[in-house]
Formats: C-alpha cells, sequence, structure tokens
C-alpha cells in the first residue's frame, strides 16, 4: 500500500455545490470532520453535542486504539505504533441509518477505507504554532503534551495534512473560538436550518 493511500483517496470528491444532486437530503447525510491533533475536532464534536446534533469522536478509545507499526514509519504519532480506527465498529455504526444528520470526526492512517461512506469531508485547519501551542496546554497525559509527541505532530503536518486537504470536499479556519469554528461549520454544510429544537 502506498503511504498516500493511507490519509487520501484516488477519486476527486464532488463539490460540494453538486451535493444535493448525488447525495441524500442534508436530514440524513453524514459527514466526516478530520484536521491535525490540535485543530479542534474534539471540541466541535462537544460542541456539537451540546447543541443536540448526533455527534461522535472517532478519535476516542471506544472508535480507535493503538497498533504496532514499523519503526520507521514517519507517518505514525508515535514511533512504532499507529492510532487507527476500530475498522468493524466504524463500519457497523456507518452501516446504521440515520434520520438526522450525523457529524463524525477524527483522522487516522485507515480513513481512506471509509472515505465513499461520507456525504462529504470537512478539514479543520490552523497554523502549526495553533496546533502546537493548543497542544502544549493539554493535561498529562493527553496526546501532543510530550514534546517528543509534538514533534511527531510537526512532522505529520508537513506530510499528512496535505493529503487530508486534497481529499477534503471543504476546508476551514479553525484557529478561533470553538463556537466560530461550529457556526462556520453548520453554515457550510447547510444544516443550520437542522439544528434541533429544544423540547424535542
Amino acid at each position: 500500500m502506498r503511504k498516500d493511500d493511507r490519509y487520501g483517496r484516488d477519486d476527486r470528491p464532488v463539490p460540494f455545490d453538486k451535493l444535493s444532486m448525488n447525495t441524500p437530503a442534508p436530514q440524513s447525510r453524514t459527514y466526516l470532520i478530520t484536521g491535525m491533533s490540535g485543530a479542534g475536532k474534539s471540541s466541535v464534536v462537544r460542541e456539537l453535542i451540546a447543541l443536540g446534533f448526533d455527534a461522535i469522536d472517532l478519535d476516542s478509545a471506544q472508535w480507535s486504539h493503538w497498533v504496532d507499526a514499523a519503526v520507521d514509519d514517519a507517518l505514525t504519532p508515535e514511533q512504532g505504533r499507529d492510532w487507527v480506527w476500530r475498522e468493524d465498529r466504524v463500519a457497523a455504526l456507518l452501516a446504521k441509518p440515520s434520520r438526522a444528520p450525523r457529524l463524525l470526526a477524527g483522522t487516522a492512517s485507515n480513513m481512506a477505507a471509509f472515505y465513499d461512506r461520507f456525504d462529504a469531508v470537512v478539514l479543520l485547519s490552523a497554523s502549526e504554532d495553533c496546533l502546537l501551542q493548543r497542544l502544549r496546554e493539554r493535561g498529562a497525559g493527553e496526546y501532543g503534551s510530550t514534546q517528543a509527541q509534538r514533534a511527531a505532530v510537526r512532522e505529520l503536518i508537513a506530510q499528512v495534512e496535505p493529503l487530508l486537504r486534497e481529499s477534503a470536499d471543504l476546508t476551514l479556519d479553525s484557529s478561533g473560538p470553538v463556537a466560530a469554528t461550529v457556526r462556520d461549520l453548520l453554515r457550510a454544510l447547510d444544516l443550520t436550518a437542522a439544528l434541533p429544537t429544544p423540547g424535542r
């Protein structure tokens, strides 16, 4: 498998303004929110859940796990180990029908296997300085809190983010407050009308 295959996809994304002609109605679409460590994926998921959306962080231990990797593999978050989606669980999740928009977030080297299951892929992007500063602010034990992990992230930004950008249907600047990122995300996906009604 070519390294590019792990994060990129061979088919060119359908222009997002044409999605309405080729995919289900917005209410039943499934979206992937991706980005590098520190881009704000988990924070966006928490905000979406607070708003009442069906949102899941695929980078959590429920949906991802560590696997052995080649020691000289430069595209892994830690030397000799890779954090990948649990493919059986993610496949089962995506097979479940949904009557409401479903927003999943995560980045993994095996994500390309699922690109065709998403109606749109949204890349959250911020400057390297912004990403690394957010990682420095993480608590002990969280990924990116050590200098070695941040050095790995710096390398991944250079090598992996271009692949994510090529595969994304939309790219959003996530350097601002999470509320602003979520607002821009919902507008870009035409989901403002899908905001859950309080009490329902």
